[in-house]
Formats: structure tokens, C-alpha cells, sequence
């Protein structure tokens, strides 16, 4: 039975497989894209009582020239267009020098790096061959987990293939000369605003929320702003041309974030080096039930490194008939687990047989290498 499971939830059914090789497009037909997003004249966002409207700067004399920077993908510019690159792309979200495009290098040093306007934006890359690869946050030792991620994990058939553990380094960033008694605001994502509070509430000027890290620091140079910084990483100061000011200014020394890769085919699974399979399912009404679910894997010495719930959006509540008050209703809900064995083990092949016997729905994610350097 367990050899089954694997068949059956191994990332692709048979059926699956028998029609992507019918319908798949030739080599010829996905070779990578150009970047239509590459613009000669980017369109500058300004910040409006923490929103971000659109304008220009034309004839201010940057100190370093960002005119060629890429502009994010959205989904109207998602086509495809031949192009004989042969380096590996990765989609993220966010601008250039966000802490994605840093997780992007960390695991690929040499690759191209996509940046898309939004989390959506970046699975749809890698689904219209815009990209080979997406890395995307799925919790950060702060903040926790970002449930955006685990909802498109969901949505769209990528494949885990990979996970990259980032510490972040959040820095005070300020145009050139500019002193750090001359600032009058902060720009910045708000969850790096937040987790910078202690640091900030000593400086003591107002906070203004942008959607990336990235973009606050772009924002910042390419405005010429002599009384803002920017909460940012070290390489958007070099993207950028901005000075450090402060580094580490988190509340936590030691905060980290957790990527995931993620392409359009599954790896092959190995027993060589430690691997992490991540799945999600939904379960029987039942006494009990997420224990007996939980215990196929304590059975086996299998480790559960992350669980994560989230409430079914298309079934969100559950009818159950109770002897005593009637129907109740519950929140109906999917599990999403992580744990440190490779799908090659028969013991998580053995696991997931029986966790079939409770689940009314079970999909794997991923079987991919565990990141163990930071």
C-alpha cells in the first residue's frame, strides 16, 4: 500500500504524467524569455500617508544611475518571448536588493534574478516559463509564518525542491552625507518596521509603511530624499548607492527567514544527505483523529519540524451532528506538516500509506534537500 501512496501522491498521479507528455510543449517552444520588464525609464512610487502612488522625477541627477534597474513582473506582462539566455532565473517578490533577492543568490550565486510585483506573480513566472525557479518566504523566526504562501502553495502545482534559511540583517540606509540626526522618517516594509521597534522608537520619527524593503531603499535614491532612510538590506545600499548608517537594528540579533524553492517538476528524492518532505491534508471528522494522524509519523522515529493549519477557503465550516445540541459547526481545516525524512525512506512511504487511511485529501509538496548552513 505504501508503494501506492507514492504513486498516488507523489507529487503527479499517473494520469498526470501520461497527459503532461502528450501536451507538453517542445524544447524549441520553451526556450527562456527576454524580460519585457527591463524599462529604460522606471517609474518612480511615492509614498502618500503610507500608501504608494505613482510618479516621475524627471531631470533630477541621480547620484547613481537607476534607470536601467529592472521593473517588477505583473501578471499583463506575463508572456513569453524566446530568448537564448542560459542562466537560471528565479522569480521572487519584491524590488532589487530585497532580502528574497538575497535568499534568490544565497542559494543560486550566479542566477538572474526576476523580480514580480507580487507573491502570485512570481508562481505564475515559473508556470509561463518566465523563470525555472520561484523562492518565496514561508516564516520568519519573528514574524512567523506568512499564510499568503501557504494558501498559493495550495493554488498553483509547483513543487518544493528546495529551501534556503536566511539570516536578516536589517540596516538604516540614508543617501550620501546625510546624517542620521538630519532624518524626518523611515520607509520600509512593515514587518521590518516592526521587528526594528525598539531601534526606531529611540530614533524617534514617524514610520511609513512601503510593500518591500527593496523599494524603500530605491525609493529613497532615486528622490533624492536628504531627510528619510530606508530599512533595508546591506546589498540594496550597494543596488542603490546608499550609505549604512546603522546595522542589526532588529529587536532579535538572530532573526531568520525561511525560503522555499520551488519549480515546476519534482526532484528526485535521495538518502545521501538529510532531506525534509513537506505535505498537506485534510482529515476525517473524528475523536482523536489528529492524533491518530500524528502519531503514524512518531511511529516511525520520523521527526515533524512544522505544522501549520489553515482554515479551507472553499469549505471553510463543517456540519456536525451532535446527540446532545444538534448540528454544530466546526472550521473546517488543512494541515500542512514538514518533516525529516526523504519520500526514497520506506518508512515515509509506510507513513503517508497510513496517514491515507484517516485523510480525506493528501497532496506532498515537496521532497527536497534541507538547507543545514545559515
Amino acid at each position: 500500500m505504501a508503494l501506492k501512496c507514492v504513486a498516488l501522491l507523489g507529487w503527479r498521479s499517473e494520469y498526470e504524467y501520461s497527459w503532461w507528455n502528450r501536451n507538453k510543449p517542445s524544447k524549441s517552444n520553451l526556450a527562456p524569455v527576454t524580460i519585457r520588464w527591463f524599462s529604460r525609464q522606471r517609474s518612480i512610487n511615492s509614498v502618500q500617508g503610507g500608501k504608494v502612488a505613482a510618479t516621475h522625477n524627471h531631470g533630477r541627477k541621480f547620484h547613481k544611475d537607476l534607470t536601467s534597474l529592472p521593473k517588477p513582473l505583473t501578471v499583463a506582462d506575463l508572456s513569453v518571448t524566446l530568448d537564448d539566455s542560459s542562466k537560471v532565473r528565479i522569480s521572487f517578490k519584491g524590488m532589487l536588493g530585497s532580502y528574497s533577492e538575497d535568499a534568490a543568490l544565497k542559494a543560486y550565486p550566479k542566477c538572474e534574478t526576476v523580480p514580480c510585483d507580487e507573491f502570485e506573480d512570481a508562481f505564475k513566472a515559473v508556470e509561463l516559463w518566465l523563470a525555472e525557479k520561484a523562492v518565496l518566504p514561508i516564516e520568519n523566526s519573528s514574524g512567523g509564518s506568512i499564510h499568503r504562501n501557504y494558501d498559493l502553495l495550495l493554488r498553483h502545482r509547483l513543487h518544493i525542491v528546495g529551501e534556503v534559511q536566511l539570516p536578516v540583517n536589517l540596516c538604516l540606509l540614508a543617501l550620501p552625507g546625510v546624517r542620521i540626526e538630519q532624518l524626518k522618517r523611515v520607509l520600509s516594509h512593515p514587518q521590518a518596521l516592526a521587528v526594528s521597534d525598539i531601534f526606531l522608537c529611540k530614533l524617534g520619527v514617524p514610520r511609513e509603511n512601503v510593500d518591500d524593503t527593496g523599494f524603500a531603499a530605491q525609493y529613497v535614491a532615486s528622490n533624492g530624499l536628504r531627510d528619510a532612510a530606508a530599512v533595508a538590506s546591506i546589498r540594496a545600499a550597494e543596488v542603490y548607492g546608499l550609505n549604512v548608517l546603522a546595522e542589526k537594528i532588529q529587536d532579535d540579533s538572530d532573526n531568520i527567514t525561511r525560503f522555499l524553492v520551488l519549480a515546476r517538476d519534482p526532484i528526485i528524492p535521495r538518502t545521501d544527505k538529510p532531506f525534509k518532505t513537506s505535505i498537506v491534508f485534510t482529515l476525517e471528522e473524528g475523536p482523536g483523529i489528529l492524533f491518530k494522524a500524528l502519531a503514524v509519523f512518531a511511529l516511525r522515529d520520523i521527526n515533524l519540524t512544522k505544522i501549520e493549519s489553515r482554515p479551507q477557503r472553499k469549505r471553510p465550516l463543517r456540519v456536525v451532528d451532535d446527540s446532545n445540541t444538534g448540528a454544530a459547526r466546526y472550521f473546517d481545516y488543512l494541515f500542512y506538516i514538514d518533516f525529516e525524512a526523504s519520500m526514497a525512506e520506506p518508512r515515509a512511504q509506510n507513513a503517508l500509506g497510513h496517514l491515507q487511511e484517516f485523510a480525506t485529501f493528501l497532496r506532498v509538496l515537496g521532497c527536497y534537500p534541507m538547507d543545514t548552513t545559515l
